[in-house]
């Protein structure tokens, strides 16, 4: 079990919830615009950051 890889895919699961959590909020126009932004950025960063854990890394055999 590589341990990257797996953080990579929680992060990568958790930037999909932020980022439909944010556009639900956008369509409803449920909350305050900036928190909205926030939550939208921070998801950004994690799915990209998920992305890049899993794309880079290598499976190592023993």
């Amino acid at each position: 079990m590589n341990l990257k890889r797996t953080f990579g895919a929680i992060l990568t699961v958790l930037g999909i919830i932020g980022l439909i959590y944010t556009g639900i909020s956008i369509i409803q126009h449920a909350g305050n615009y900036t928190t909205m932004m926030v939550v939208g950025v921070i998801a950004i960063l994690f799915f990209f950051s998920g992305i890049g854990l899993v794309r880079t890394t290598t499976d190592q055999v023993k």
